[in-house]
């Protein structure tokens, strides 16, 4: 005789998933956003000189 699967596994189980395919998607909107900026913003990665107040 098979046991029944607790409700407390099957509400673990339910929970895995939905944490799974929400990292998945955003993985996916966050890629698809990196690849809709213009390629101008990405060659812009020259930092200013540090300078303090007395000069």
């Amino acid at each position: 005789m098979k046991r029944k699967p607790d409700l407390l596994w099957v509400l673990v189980i339910i929970f895995s998933l939905g944490v799974v395919t929400t990292g998945y998607t955003q993985s996916m909107r966050d890629r698809n956003a990196a690849q809709a900026l213009p390629s101008h913003y990405e060659s812009q990665t020259m930092l200013a000189p540090h300078t303090t107040a007395d000069r």
